[in-house]
């Protein structure tokens, strides 16, 4: 596929989306009118001849081909397919969710579509090419280790022209992350589950995969619609990443995804209808929420703690959205855990601690992010919503070493998940009491506040003198001076220790994994054999210089060029 009149490979990711979208919701149509007619049921396909994928785009060498659109385009005038494409399908498919009875699959394809006015390949010989190796791919030729085909395309794509620089802190979760994640929280059938920044919607996807086994072949048939109209909901920002959200869900057997399509900071709104009916909290919340990004006033403004931070605005969004006895998964910058001089990082974490039992900080290793273009390190946070933090288990994962080659795999996950049920302490795991901390972080700062307040008093009380003093005849100005000084000063006083006591109270909120367990691997080498090692490369360096000096005697002389 050749850039032609694409000026950027991410202009791409739209015409991709759509073209295997309509490929894989084709051979899922399929698969499930067979599996109806075989029970005896009926079925109605989203689309009808000639707009379904077998009809206009299917190869005609297939084994099953028959007479279709393609093959009369194909035998008409040059330009008649793409001109079918423009002037019809697309037309059609974006009209579908007007229709009175509208399926919700059928308003999906409609949202998926809304961004589409025509084809970008820039001829209908690149066109068909394109045509029939989509058409290869089926949904069993799928990378197990993706969640979605589209997902996988997408994010390669950007990483490969090297655009992903310019995605504002967006960066892309590890499908393995997802899947330890998800197993953790542990969604069971019933519960809501939202995404406030859903990308490609991966943690829905993986929170779906889990929860339909749970559902069992004696599932009525109101659970299971349920579980594909009324369960998954999300919100996205980003114009090209949110119809992959939605064609990567339907395709993954969700009908209705409910994705918000706008700001959720700021809550402007570019399409909300798919989110009608939220709830307004919601049982469990996976994400993982932009790295580094610096909000505008417009988003800061929708919070109780001001901060251009991202992830502190995300942090409070989602504990303000989790239900009473709900439970959270979701990735955050190590920066914004051990951070304590800013007042919303401090209040936002004392907010967490306050009305939620953070249960787990599982630290994971520096390199997690790197296939995605970010170096930050980062943690998981596990918590539920109801009661305030008493203990936090620890888990450490920061020594393990992971690349773009030796990606972080479930299987790095497998000792934290046994462990999960006693949260015992080990090598790689602890617990801190932050109950303790709190009671012995206020009985530090108390002498300090009460020295505060003694000083503050006395500012008050000096304060009444000086309205007196400067009432009094004759007026004494180096007395007033003095005194306003002797203000000044007690009142300094009064902040400095009232800082100082915030200061011992808010490091409580440090709240980074710095494992106390790790093994230290020790040299127990004596001093003497240190030295014997020290001689024996001696020698070596000496064996070598002696042959280079060697080389250089029957080196042929070079003249030198001026």
């Amino acid at each position: 596929m050749r850039r032609g009149n694409v000026a950027s490979a991410l202009q791409y990711v739209p015409e991709l989306t759509w073209i295997l979208f309509l490929r894989i919701l084709d051979e899922t149509e399929d698969r499930e009118e067979q599996e109806n007619d075989a029970v005896g049921a009926s079925y109605t396909s989203s689309l009808v001849k000639p707009y379904r994928w077998r009809d206009w785009a299917a190869p005609l060498e297939t084994p099953d081909t028959k007479p279709n659109r393609r093959r009369e385009l194909e035998d008409s005038a040059p330009g008649a397919l793409m001109a079918f494409i423009n002037g019809d399908l697309i037309p059609h498919l974006k009209k579908l969710k007007e229709r009175a009875h509208a399926t919700p699959r059928q308003k999906i394809i409609s949202e998926i579509m809304s961004g589409v006015e025509r084809v970008r390949i820039d001829t209908e010989k690149n066109l068909l090419d394109v045509l029939d190796k989509v058409h290869e791919i089926r949904n069993e030729s799928i990378d197990p280790t993706h969640v979605f085909a589209l997902s996988q395309i997408y994010e390669g794509l950007l990483l490969k022209m090297g655009e992903k620089g310019s995605d504002a802190g967006q960066f892309f979760t590890p499908r393995e992350v997802i899947r330890a994640m998800v197993q953790a929280v542990d969604p069971k059938i019933g519960d809501t589950v939202y995404d406030p920044c859903c990308g490609t919607g991966g943690f829905l996807a993986q929170a779906a995969e889990h929860m339909r086994p749970k559902a069992g072949a004696r599932a009525s048939g109101a659970a299971i619609s349920r579980l594909k109209t009324e369960t998954f909901w999300g919100r996205e920002k980003e114009n090209l990443i949110y119809p992959i959200g939605l064609a990567n869900l339907v395709l993954h057997g969700i009908d209705r995804p409910n994705i918000w399509h706008g700001n959720a900071l700021t809550q402007h709104e570019v399409y909300g209808g798919l989110f009608t009916g939220a709830p307004s909290q919601f049982d469990v919340i996976l994400t993982n929420p932009p790295f580094g990004g610096k909000e505008s006033v417009a988003a800061q403004t929708q919070f109780a703690y001001r901060t251009s931070a991202t992830q502190v605005l995300f942090l409070q969004h989602i504990i303000e959205a989790l239900k009473h006895g709900g439970r959270c998964g979701m990735v955050i910058d190590e920066g914004v855990l051990f951070r304590t001089n800013e007042d919303a990082f401090v209040k936002t974490k004392r907010k967490l601690t306050d009305e939620c039992a953070l249960w787990c900080v599982l630290s994971l290793p520096a390199g997690v992010f790197s296939a995605a273009g970010a170096g930050v390190k980062t943690n998981l946070l596990f918590f539920a919503k109801g009661s305030p933090t008493d203990r936090i288990w620890y888990y450490d994962l920061s020594d393990v070493k992971v690349g773009k080659k030796s990606p972080l795999t479930l299987k790095h996950f497998e000792d934290f998940a046994e462990k999960l049920a006693a949260r015992p302490d080990s090598e790689r795991s602890w617990t801190v009491d932050l109950s303790a901390l709190r009671a012995k972080a206020a009985a530090e700062a108390l002498p300090l506040r009460d020295a505060a307040r003694a000083k503050q008093r006395e500012a008050d009380e000096t304060r009444d003198g000086l309205k007196a003093l400067k009432k009094a005849k004759p007026r004494d100005d180096a007395a007033i001076a003095a005194m306003e000084a002797a203000i000044r000063e007690l009142l300094k006083a009064a902040r400095e220790a009232t800082n100082k006591a915030d200061d011992v109270e808010n490091a409580v909120y440090d709240l980074k994994a710095v494992n106390p367990n790790r093994q230290v691997e020790s040299d127990r080498r004596t001093p003497e054999e240190l030295l014997d090692l020290v001689e024996e490369k001696g020698v070596a360096i000496a064996d070598a210089l002696k042959t280079l000096r060697a080389l250089l005697e029957h080196a042929p002389a070079t003249t030198q060029s001026t």
